[in-house]
């Protein structure tokens, strides 16, 4: 299907109330329409040609005008399909997507949390983002609200907690649990040792991310807050606003440039494997492969150093290309490290499926069949084993993916190890494709000036494969040299919301690994919460609150205090 096709189904499917339709550059096509057709554009969009959902969320356009957005991904097609459909400020509503498609249902509180635009219709209108004491009233992205503003806190709005089936007990797994790097929380409704439903409840660390880049941040300041996302996979986050970026402002980043993005983000992927690989067996009490991959990958994190200057945040991407070069010099270097790496993982390769043990903890458990996996619309390693080819790098190739397309790892199976496979093949074949991303990197310059402001109103969507599955930027330019609206939606946005579809009939023994499996990353989606153990009252505490309870236990001078 062409971007023209798509355009002609919309206008035949939304009738009157399609207002716009465009192809503003090759392969991405953008509607406006009313918002009571928001409905009519999913379905056509998902089930009828065969979408897949990315990511929804509001804007404040400003002036009193509010705007809900949908991105569809027609991968076969290589195109996207952006639907903004404007919302009266007076009242500020909209048909939900959920009931048709489960993968909006973050995507519809969020922008109920930060925009007041209320998802009718919603299964489950409880708060995402804001905490419990958040003013009802105050909605963090309009544009009224400044990005350092600290409402003060409202008590007795505490959020109802989600009633577990009859019969059954609850069991909480965090906000604070030892395999859990992050802090979130599961309740496990239990049946006996049988797991029969749950709910799940994260958003403890959110950073504003998004508030800060339109309210403080230029263009060219944004990317580094971007590689900050994560702590694992951050150069993907700042290659994908760069490319949305420069799609926006209409300039392409140079062959040269594209080429060691490309050798940084696989760079990336093979260290960010190994690092998962290790604390997946730890999980499990695998302790000797933990120690084993991250050995193995301790030369990698050494080799980023030298010809990147920082072993993880690199700062490397700009709008318009890099700032570092990956010159001839240095490939000997990489080739033999690299060399290094795929010898001894070959050898992790051969000896994991004669472990009896760990894959009778792997075979068979946390099985996401390929229905689930296209509901809740997840990514990456995740889908792919379920069965479902889904790879950013060759659905919408971007840097030099298409002179260095990656070999597609899938597995069938749908269970934890069958996403140990896919992880261990693509680790490999990474490693191929950063020797044949040196091998043709062409010459020339590193980065397109930016000779002229960006005009206000130009958008920007743009995904990148990240270890996890694809990241997903959006970009609206305004004026003072800075986005009106940057939105992003990493890997684990969609992967935590599938929990409630795997975990039912597991045992409560076979949760961490599960969870683990779908390598979660809790800082990239993103409150305190505190239990009284004699009286069961549960209390969620603000900034200010913490800051002074450790000032009173610590002093002014304890390390963190005052921060």
């Amino acid at each position: 299907m062409s971007p023209q096709e798509v355009m002609a189904r919309a206008r035949e499917r939304l009738g009157d109330a399609l207002l716009s339709a465009q192809e503003l550059v090759p392969g991405k096509v953008y509607l406006e329409a009313k918002p009571e057709a928001v409905t009519r554009f999913a379905s056509l969009c998902g089930p009828e040609i065969g979408g897949r959902y990315l990511v929804g969320f509001g804007t404040d356009l400003g002036n009193g005008r509010l705007r809900v957005s949908h991105v569809f991904s027609l991968d076969q097609d290589r195109i996207f399909v952006v639907g903004h459909f404007p919302v009266s400020e007076q009242d500020p509503r909209i048909d939900s997507l959920t009931p048709l498609l489960p993968a909006a249902s973050w995507a519809e509180r969020e922008f109920r949390d930060l925009l007041g635009i209320e998802p009718v219709g919603h299964p489950d209108p409880r708060r995402l983002v804001v905490p419990d004491d958040w003013p009802a009233d105050v909605y963090p992205l309009r544009k009224e609200v400044p990005y350092d503003y600290h409402p003060p806190a409202v008590v007795g709005q505490e959020q109802k907690l989600k009633e577990p089936p009859e019969g059954s007990s609850v069991l909480p797994i965090g906000p604070f649990y030892p395999v859990l790097e992050e802090p979130a929380q599961l309740r496990l409704y239990m049946d006996g040792e049988r797991i029969v439903g749950c709910d799940y409840r994260g958003f403890y660390n959110h950073r504003g991310i998004e508030k800060m880049a339109e309210a403080v941040l230029t263009y060219n300041q944004i990317p580094f807050i971007a590689e900050r996302i994560c702590g694992i996979c951050g150069f993907i986050h700042s290659t994908c606003y760069c490319q949305t970026a420069e799609e926006a402002l209409g300039i392409e980043a140079p062959p040269r440039a594209n080429f060691i993005r490309t050798a940084v983000l696989e760079l990336e992927r093979v260290q960010s494997h190994l690092l998962w690989l290790g604390i997946a067996a730890h999980i499990v009490g695998f302790d000797t492969l933990l120690m084993q991959t991250w050995r193995i990958r301790e030369p990698l994190m050494w080799l980023a150093e030298r010809i990147l200057g920082a072993r993880k945040t690199y700062g490397v991407n700009v709008v318009g290309g890099v700032r570092r070069d990956i010159p001839k010099e240095s490939h000997e270097d990489i080739l033999r490290v690299l060399a290094q790496v795929e010898r001894e993982m070959l050898a992790v390769v051969d000896a994991l499926p004669g472990d009896t043990s760990l894959t009778m903890r792997l075979k068979g458990v946390g099985v996401i069949t390929p229905e689930v996996a296209r509901a809740f619309a997840v990514v990456g390693p995740t889908a792919r084993g379920s069965g479902l080819e889904v790879d950013a790098r060759v659905d919408h190739p971007y840097a030099a993916y298409a002179e260095v397309p990656p070999n597609v790892a899938v597995q069938q199976e749908g269970d934890n190890y069958a996403r140990v496979v896919v992880r261990l093949l693509e680790t490999l074949d990474s490693i191929r494709m950063l020797r044949e991303a040196l091998k043709h990197m062409p010459d020339g310059p590193l980065v397109t000036e930016v000779t002229e402001d960006p005009r206000p109103g130009r958008q920007g969507v743009s995904t990148v494969e990240a270890p996890r599955g694809e990241a997903i930027h959006y970009l609206l330019t305004g004026g003072d040299n800075r986005p009106l609206r940057w939105r992003v939606r990493a890997p684990t946005y969609q992967h935590l919301q599938a929990v409630q579809a795997i975990v039912p009939e597991l045992t409560v023994a076979d949760v961490p690994i599960t969870l683990g499996s779908l390598d979660p990353c809790f800082s990239c989606t993103e409150r305190v919460e505190a239990v009284q153990v004699e009286t069961g009252e549960t209390r969620a505490y603000s900034e200010q609150e913490l800051i002074a309870l450790s000032r009173q236990k610590y002093g002014p001078d304890f390390p963190g205090a005052g921060t």
